[in-house]
C-alpha cells in the first residue's frame, strides 16, 4: 500500500496577509499619538462586550463550565489582563500627550548602586484595588538614572521604529499572551503584526479579531491559523522583518538553526538559517523558595493555598508554574506546610489536563517517582515530596502540567538557607523567567541583608516576593521576559521583554511584592493592606465573580462598580 500523500501547504492566504501588512506598515508608523490613544480607548468597550464569550469558550476548551470557580483564571488571564494592559498603555500615552515624561522623576531612584523604577501602583485605582501590591524594575549594572528617564518610551520621543512587519507566533496556553504580544509590537516597537494562532486555542481568533477590529480594518493586524508548517513558512517569509515567539526552546532552535543532522553544527558555529531579529519567552523550571520564620497556623494554610495556586492555575500549563518547592531541611515548619499543601490538593474539585502531551509528561514523572503522591481520581495532581537526585527530571525538564516537587536544602537559619536556595535556583534549575520567594515580614526585618542579597542575586526576569511571579504577566506596566544574558546559541528562557507599558530600556528584572497575609490578619504579621485573599487563588470561592467585576471596571471605570467588587472580594 502506498503512503498517503502529504497535504500541500496553501500559502496564498499567508502571502496575502503579509502583503496587506507590508502595504500598511508606513501608515501605522505615521499614525499620530492622539489617534493611537483613541484606538485603545475604543478597544475597551469591545473587550467588555466579548468578555463573557471569551471566558465561556476558554472554559469549554478546558473541560469545565463557565460558572465554575475554575473560570476565575479565565477572567483573569483573558479579558481582565487585556483590559489592564490596554489601560496601562493609555496611562503612559496620555502622559506623553499631555506633554509630560512617561515616568515621573520621583519614581526613578537608586538602591545600592543600582537604578530602580517604581512602576506599580501607577494610579490611585491600583492602590485601592491591589492594596499592598507593588512592582519595581531593576535596571542593568552601569545604567544611570538620567539614561532611564531619557530612554523610556523612545517610540514616542524621537526614536520611532522603522515600518516593519512582525510575526507573533501565539501560545496555546494562556489566552492573553497573543493579544498582549500584539499590543507590544504595535505600541512599543511601532510594527504591524501578523499573529499566527496556536492550534490549541485557535478558537480565540474570532474574539481577538473583534477586539482588534479597527486594527484589522486598517491593515495593521492580521490573524492566521495553522500549525508547524504554516509557522515555518512565515518565519522564513521575505516580507516578515521580526519574530516573537512564546513557546519552547525546541521551537526557537528549529526556527533559528533548522532541524536535522546539521542543526547542532550550525548552532556550534553560530551560522543560523534564520537571522531575523528574534525575541522570545520560553519558560523553564520555576522555583518557589520558602524562607523559615515565625509562621502561624493561618500562615501555613494561606501560603499552602498560594503555592498550590502557582501549580494548579491553568492545570500547571504555565511557563512560570511553580514546579520545585525549595524548603529548609531543618525547619519544623516544613512538614506543617507540606501537610497543608496536601490538604488543599485533596479538597480542590477535580479538573483535567488539556494541553497536548501533559499525560505523557506526568507519566514520565510517575515512572521516575513511583512514590509520588497522587491526588484525585487520576494522575493530574502529583506531589513528589523529597527529590534528592541532581539529575531528577523534575529538576531538569519543564513538566508543563500539575506536578510539584520538593527539595530540602541545608541552612541553620534564614540567612544560610537563602544562600543555599539562591545557589540552587541559579545554578541547578534551567530557565530564568520567574521565581517566587516567600518570607515572613518579621524574618525579612531580622535578616534584611540576607533577603536583599537574595532578591538581588536571583537571576530571574520576574521575582515575586510573597507573590506568585506570574502576576507580573498580568499588570501591563511590568516588563515580562527572561533575565538578560541568554544568546541564540544558548536561548534558555528567551531574549527580550514584552508588555512594559512605560517602554523602559536596560531592564534586568522586575521585583513584585504582595502582602504575606490577607487583610485584616496582615496587620498582625507586619504586612498591613486592604487586600483579602486574592481572587486568582484556586481556593477563592468568589474569585470568578470578583474577576468578572474587576474586568467590567477595567473596561469602564465607574465608581458605582466598586462596592460590588469589594463585596465579592471580601467573601472570597
Amino acid at each position: 500500500m502506498s503512503a498517503a500523500p502529504v497535504p500541500t501547504l496553501d500559502t496564498a492566504p499567508l502571502d496575502l496577509a503579509v502583503s496587506d501588512l507590508r502595504d500598511h506598515a508606513e501608515s501605522w508608523t505615521a499614525t499620530p499619538l492622539t489617534e493611537r490613544i483613541a484606538l485603545l480607548q475604543r478597544m475597551l468597550p469591545r473587550i467588555a462586550q466579548g468578555a463573557s464569550g471569551m471566558v465561556a469558550d476558554a472554559a469549554c476548551a478546558k473541560g469545565y463550565e463557565a460558572d465554575s470557580n475554575w473560570a476565575a483564571e479565565d477572567w483573569a488571564t483573558a479579558p481582565w489582563a487585556l483590559a489592564q494592559t490596554v489601560s496601562a498603555y493609555l496611562h503612559v500615552l496620555r502622559r506623553l500627550a499631555a506633554g509630560h515624561d512617561p515616568l515621573s522623576a520621583k519614581s526613578v531612584r537608586t538602591h545600592e548602586g543600582r537604578v530602580v523604577v517604581d512602576v506599580f501602583p501607577a494610579t490611585a485605582t491600583d492602590r485601592l484595588l491591589l492594596s499592598g501590591f507593588t512592582a519595581e524594575v531593576r535596571t542593568l549594572p552601569g545604567t544611570t538614572r538620567e539614561q532611564v528617564l531619557a530612554r523610556a518610551a523612545g517610540e514616542y520621543r524621537g526614536r520611532p521604529g522603522e515600518p516593519a512587519v512582525a510575526l507573533v507566533l501565539g501560545a496555546g496556553n494562556v489566552p492573553a499572551i497573543t493579544p498582549l504580544d500584539i499590543l507590544h509590537k504595535l505600541y512599543a516597537e511601532g510594527q504591524v503584526v501578523l499573529a499566527k494562532m496556536n492550534p490549541v486555542n485557535a478558537y480565540l481568533r474570532p474574539h481577538f479579531e473583534k477586539v482588534f477590529t479597527e486594527f484589522v480594518e486598517r491593515g495593521w493586524v492580521r490573524f492566521v491559523d495553522g500549525g508547524a508548517a504554516e509557522g515555518a513558512y512565515l518565519t522564513t517569509h521575505e516580507t516578515v522583518d521580526t519574530i516573537h515567539v512564546t513557546g519552547s526552546e525546541r521551537t526557537h532552535d528549529a526556527i533559528v538553526w533548522g532541524t536535522g543532522a546539521q542543526a547542532e553544527e550550525r548552532r556550534r558555529t553560530d551560522t543560523p538559517v534564520n537571522d531575523k531579529p528574534f525575541t522570545s519567552e520560553l519558560g523553564g523550571v520555576s522555583p518557589c523558595i520558602v524562607t523559615p520564620g515565625p509562621w502561624s497556623a493561618a500562615d501555613f494554610r494561606f501560603q499552602a493555598e498560594h503555592i498550590v495556586t502557582g501549580k494548579l492555575n491553568n492545570s500547571g500549563h504555565n511557563c512560570v508554574a511553580s514546579q520545585v518547592l525549595l524548603v529548609p531541611r531543618h525547619w519544623d515548619g516544613t512538614e506543617r506546610l507540606l501537610a497543608e499543601i496536601r490538604r488543599v490538593l485533596r479538597e480542590l474539585p477535580q479538573r483535567g489536563d488539556y494541553y497536548p502531551g501533559a499525560a505523557d509528561r506526568l507519566d514520565a514523572v510517575t515512572r521516575a517517582h513511583p512514590e509520588a503522591e497522587i491526588y484525585g481520581d487520576d494522575t493530574c495532581r502529583l506531589l513528589v515530596p523529597d527529590i534528592t537526585d541532581a539529575d531528577d527530571p523534575m529538576l531538569t525538564d519543564e513538566v508543563f502540567a500539575s506536578a510539584l516537587g520538593v527539595v530540602r536544602l541545608p541552612g541553620e537559619d534564614a540567612s544560610q538557607f537563602l544562600r543555599a536556595a539562591t545557589e540552587f535556583a541559579n545554578d541547578r534549575l534551567p530557565g530564568t523567567l520567574g521565581a517566587t520567594l516567600l518570607v515572613h515580614p518579621r524574618t525579612e526585618r531580622s535578616h534584611r541583608a540576607a533577603v536583599d542579597e537574595t532578591v538581588a542575586a536571583l537571576r530571574y526576569g520576574t521575582l515575586g516576593v510573597n507573590c506568585w511571579s506570574a502576576f507580573g504577566f498580568l499588570l501591563g506596566y511590568t516588563p515580562w521576559g527572561a533575565h538578560p544574558g541568554h544568546t541564540r546559541q544558548d536561548i534558555g528562557s528567551g531574549i527580550g521583554f514584552v508588555h512594559n507599558a512605560f517602554m523602559l530600556e536596560d531592564v534586568e528584572k522586575t521585583v513584585l511584592r504582595a502582602p504575606f497575609a490577607p487583610a485584616p490578619r496582615g496587620l498582625f504579621t507586619g504586612s498591613p493592606s486592604l487586600s483579602p485573599r486574592p481572587p486568582y487563588y484556586v481556593t477563592n470561592h468568589t474569585g470568578r465573580t470578583t474577576m468578572e467585576r474587576l474586568t467590567a471596571y477595567a473596561t469602564d471605570p465607574r465608581a458605582s462598580r466598586l462596592p460590588g467588587i469589594f463585596a465579592s472580594a471580601l467573601r472570597g
